[in-house]
């Protein structure tokens, strides 16, 4: 283990942040962890990282310190008040939050943690589970760029394409961005797996000719199984898709942006979610297009 690595503290090891905590483990780095399971803590102390006992344990010796936790109330609640991170790291440290949050509560942070002479930036990733596992996220920052540069060679151990999209909040904008561009995506695939199974054509026949023209993508290689199998174990939980499409609704909103088809799909979403599916992956867009179609799911 290189010394000269910075020390990084790791808040919230959740389906994202476990794996990618673990890949800095292997890229040489010293983790410490903290979520609030106990048995998430182990996890990563048996990759080779260390435990600590709270968050202020964890941040207080740390040159980095970064978070993955699933909204901007966790957000909040991690970076402020007296058990928070930034009464307890020391100035200058660099906190990168990774989570996906509405972009005034990044740019609020940022001001904050500034007060405090702590650096911040928002760089929240796309790519979901696989990604994260196999280090190929997409990451989009937001933040000066002389804190992005800093950052750099830690995010190259956990993603493939790293922005800086522009000054603090931006990162969660295209992160914003990018969730409505899935969304619409899983549901034009959902609806035409509907569309296709009740004409009686071979299924995975189609989706790999489909998949290999125009209408290819990235959301149909990763979740082209999950349609297949009707396997919706959470890669990217309905319930995170739900936050997300509310963010980027609100975020369109205050800048005049329509958004008539986003708008749309983030009703089906949330209608999803009000049928007990919120925990499932959000390929699981298929089981309301079922629904819609007159099949029993």
């Amino acid at each position: 283990m290189s010394s000269n690595l910075p020390k990084v503290a790791w808040i919230g090891l959740g389906i994202m942040g476990s794996p990618m905590s673990e890949n800095l483990v292997k890229a040489g780095y010293q983790v410490t962890g903290y979520t609030l399971e106990q048995d998430k803590i182990d996890r990563l102390v048996a990759a080779g990282g260390k435990g600590a006992a709270s968050i202020a344990d964890a941040v207080r010796d740390a040159d980095v310190v970064i978070t993955m936790v699933p909204a901007s109330p966790q957000v909040e609640a991690i970076a402020y008040g007296p058990d928070g991170i930034l009464e307890n790291v020391r100035q200058g440290t660099l906190l990168i939050d990774m989570s996906s949050i509405t972009p005034q509560t990044s740019v609020d942070l940022a001001s904050s943690a500034k007060k405090k002479g702590v650096r911040v930036l928002d760089a929240p990733v796309s790519g979901g589970e696989a990604g994260a596992i196999e280090a190929v996220l997409s990451i989009m920052v937001g933040g000066e760029q002389t804190d992005f540069d800093a950052a750099k060679p830690l995010l190259d151990a956990l993603g493939k394409t790293i922005v800086l999209c522009g000054p603090h909040g931006s990162g969660q904008t295209v992160k914003a961005a990018n969730q409505l561009i899935v969304a619409v995506n899983i549901q034009a695939c959902a609806e035409a797996v509907v569309f296709l199974e009740k004409s009686g054509v071979d299924l995975a026949a189609a989706l790999d000719v489909l998949n290999g023209g125009l209408a290819g993508s990235t959301v149909l290689t990763r979740k082209k199984d999950n349609f297949l199998k009707r396997d919706f174990a959470p890669g990217f939980r309905i319930d995170l898709h739900h936050k997300d499409m509310g963010i980027v609704t609100d975020a369109a909103r205050n800048v005049g942006a329509a958004l008539p088809v986003g708008g749309v799909v983030a009703q089906l979403v949330a209608s999803l979610r009000a049928q007990g599916d919120g925990g499932l992956d959000h390929s699981a867009l298929l089981r309301s297009v079922e629904r819609l179609s007159g099949s029993q799911v």
